[in-house]
């Protein structure tokens, strides 16, 4: 009989610190359930990787044949040398593959290094280098990039083959599958024991390596059951590989769509909407930019997908309207949640569709900001004086109140600590306060008389004039509400304070104005909003360029260079 969320909170993420242990138990309790399902094209072929582990090519694995597996490989990789502490990094496809290895790595106590391939070459292996990593475990592809920057990888002494082995030493998948399926002992790992370093998509900065200890993954766990519902009776299309380890975690059944998750922008919407309908999906997490297609998708078609209980997007602020559109295709009492956090820290604060149709949604259009919700209970949320400097301890800050903009701080115990071997980067973004941190979010906001957040966007990405201080995601939808844009960007030329304001701006498809026309009615749209009349200059884009993980985030850096290009 399925428990409930609040069973799987206090039994898997309570007394239990190991995301490793909160699998076991969830396994113990729904052995014969669907832990994972692979969906794959009707012509597609088994990965080597499914079939020289065990699995013979299967796209099911239940949670009983999922715990066995990960104990088969925490078996065999420790005895293949991969010891508790060990860095190892990790670069597998999503897939069953990904998720036994990951669980296998947490059960051995060693540390997964996890990072998103669609960075780029150059900035990946600069990544990994920093890393220092002792063991290497992935698909051959990655370990071609091994060899040929072996400089990068000197550090490595255990390499593991996701599929084919080629022309390097190492071990094979098979190898390190022992045979031996008892259960493997836990690691016996404190909470402030590292777990995990996951790396920032970089999108407003240097990628870094975000240390992540083990009681902040349980944490995760059980924000996700007690705010969000999620629990086993649950199944969760999971389009960011990332967050599917929470699904089996809590006992939810992880789709694993037939996608590229490092271009959730360029979806195959169709294949999203098929595997919500061909597995009657009660969940699905997705970034805005991959909601958008489908949402799309489902309009043209005329189709619903009335299974859907609960939808989580993150990754970027969602505008309203398309709340507005999901919530059609949805059924009436399903919930669509916008948390609003960071790889440093998430969950934070939470709001549901409702609210902001209702209540917000008119505000943001004026200039007001999004406004991403409460803070979540257990955590701590309070807006500072801005600042570019680093800042030593709390006493030094200057808290602002309600309505007032300024820099987001949180502590709690999602917050994550320091960046691996960053200590500049540890030292701008973390402020001490007794034996406690706070983390800078880099993001500029207020907090309302009712208590809730409003996102105004990056700090990095303010725009200073002589004038005074404009917020890109306030004076954004204002020039938003016009029905033949797409989106707008606000950058800043120039050397602050005296930044030039620059709105770019990307057409609707279906715009029907010549460029002048258009322009003449966004600046009278501006001239009306206090907050947007000095803006004056307006450029055309043909597609803005956006972050590597959610491809969601206007990379306004980008976007700032080729601004002062075009006015030069």
């Amino acid at each position: 009989m399925a428990q409930t969320a609040q069973y799987d909170l206090e039994s898997a993420a309570g007394a239990l610190v190991n995301v490793a242990d909160i699998l076991q138990a969830a396994a113990l309790r729904l052995p014969d359930k669907p832990a994972i399902i692979v969906q794959r094209p009707p012509s597609s072929r088994p990965s080597d990787a499914s079939a020289v582990a065990g699995w013979r090519g299967q796209s099911v694995i239940s949670f009983r044949e999922l715990n066995d597996e990960v104990d088969r490989f925490a078996r065999g990789l420790s005895e293949y040398g991969i010891d508790r502490g060990m860095r190892t990094i990790l670069m597998v496809k999503p897939g069953i593959a990904f998720f036994v290895l990951t669980f296998a790595l947490f059960k051995i106590g060693a540390v997964p290094v996890l990072i998103d391939p669609g960075m780029g070459r150059k900035k990946l292996i600069q990544c990994l280098e920093e890393i220092e990593a002792e063991a290497f475990v992935g698909i051959p592809l990655a370990h071609v990039a091994r060899v040929m920057f072996a400089r990068s990888f000197r550090s490595v002494r255990k390499c593991v083959t996701v599929g084919r082995r080629l022309f390097w030493g190492g071990a094979n998948l098979k190898d390190v599958r022992a045979q031996d399926s008892r259960s493997f002992e836990t690691a016996d790992v404190g909470a402030n024991d590292l777990a995990a370093i996951l790396f920032t998509s970089g999108s407003t900065g240097p990628a870094k390596g975000v240390a992540y200890e083990h009681g902040m993954f349980a944490a995760q766990v059980r924000y996700l059951a007690s705010h969000f519902k999620c629990g086993e009776h649950d199944t969760d299309v999971a389009t960011f590989p990332l967050f599917a380890l929470f699904d089996v975690a809590l006992g939810m059944t992880a789709i694993i769509p037939d996608m590229n998750p490092s271009m959730p922008g360029h979806v195959n919407p169709e294949r999203i909407v098929s595997a919500i309908r061909d597995h009657d999906a009660t969940q699905i997490f997705g970034s805005p930019a991959l909601l958008a297609r489908v949402v799309a998708h489902c309009e043209y078609r005329k189709v619903t997908l009335p299974t859907l209980r609960r939808v989580l997007t993150a990754g970027a602020p969602i505008p309203p309207s398309l709340l507005a559109r999901l919530r059609k295709i949805v059924s009436d009492d399903a919930d669509i949640f916008t948390p609003y956090g960071a790889t440093e820290s998430l969950p934070v604060a939470s709001i549901e569709s409702r609210e902001v149709i209702a209540e917000t949604a008119a505000a943001t259009e004026q200039g007001a900001g999004i406004c991403v919700g409460r803070v979540l209970p257990g955590m701590e949320l309070r807006i500072i004086e801005i600042s570019d400097e680093s800042i030593e301890d709390w006493s030094q800050c200057k808290e602002l109140g309600p309505g007032e903009i300024g820099e987001i701080c949180v502590r709690g115990p999602v917050v994550t600590k320091s960046y691996f071997r960053k200590p500049e980067a540890t030292r701008l973004a973390k402020i001490a306060e007794g034996d406690t941190v706070w983390h800078r979010m880099g993001d500029v906001g207020y907090l309302d008389d009712a208590g809730r957040l409003w996102f105004c966007g990056r700090k990095a990405h303010r725009v200073q004039t002589a004038s005074g201080t404009l917020y890109t995601i306030p004076c954004e939808a204002v020039f938003n509400t016009h029905p033949q844009v797409a989106r707008t960007a606000l950058v800043g030329v120039g050397d602050a304070p005296n930044q030039k304001p620059v709105l770019c701006v990307e057409v609707a498809i279906d715009a029907t104005l010549d460029s002048e026309s258009l322009k003449a009615e966004l600046l009278a749209i501006g001239a009306k909003n206090a907050k947007t009349a000095g803006i004056r200059t307006v450029l055309y884009h043909p597609q803005f360029p956006v972050d590597v993980r959610h491809n969601a985030k206007i990379n306004r850096e980008a976007l700032a260079l080729w601004a002062s290009r075009q006015l030069q």
